[in-house]
């Protein structure tokens, strides 16, 4: 995304009645990354880093680094599609056939799970349940909506996902002709 198509979205997401506060400076954007064990695609690290969204299902970034409260709550949301698929075995009978022969026990089958699991590309929370990859590390990743393993693409990618989320419209963006990435795992779990 080109600085002036940040800035439209933040726009159109103040239109709607999102507050913002000022940028994530570079140290701020390390700790972050540091403190959480992520590392945001360059898009989202642009746009968090112009404007951050702080109202409403948003996640506090700055927050998470300054107060014990908020490096739990961002905790949460970041094991949040984990935890999900966990339920699901646990409560709903799920099982990915390439993880091979499902165990009896849950206990072991949340073992072979989170064996897997830990091989997949972590999920970023953007706002409320929606979440962008970080691997490829490169701008452009598609955003999933993830609750438990009901996982459908609710973007092709931040700008995308945005206006579909917000319902604005996006003219002559860079972006729009960009077809949807495949994601290891999540992508597979759409299908």
């Amino acid at each position: 995304m080109t600085h002036k198509e940040i800035h439209f979205l933040i726009n159109q997401l103040q239109q709607k009645g999102v507050s913002f506060d000022k940028g994530l400076s570079e140290e701020e954007i390390k700790e972050v990354e540091n403190t959480f064990a992520i590392n945001f695609p360059p898009d989202l690290n642009a746009f968090l880093q112009t404007q951050l969204p702080v109202s409403g299902s948003f996640v506090h970034w700055r927050y998470g680094i300054n107060s014990k409260k908020g490096k739990e709550e961002i905790t949460y949301r970041l094991n949040g599609p984990i935890e999900g698929i966990y339920f699901d075995i646990r409560h709903n009978d799920f099982w990915w056939e390439a993880w091979g022969e499902k165990p009896k026990t849950y206990e072991e089958q949340k073992a072979v799970a989170f064996k897997h699991l830990l091989q997949t590309p972590r999920l970023i929370p953007i706002y409320s349940h929606r979440y962008i990859p970080t691997i490829p590390n490169e701008a452009g990743n598609p955003v999933f909506s993830v609750y438990q393993t009901d996982i459908i693409y609710y973007g092709k990618n931040l700008a995308d996902y945005l206006a579909n989320e917000f319902q604005f419209t996006l003219k002559d963006f860079s972006t729009q002709k960009e077809a949807v990435k495949t994601i290891s795992f999540w992508s597979e779990l759409v299908s």
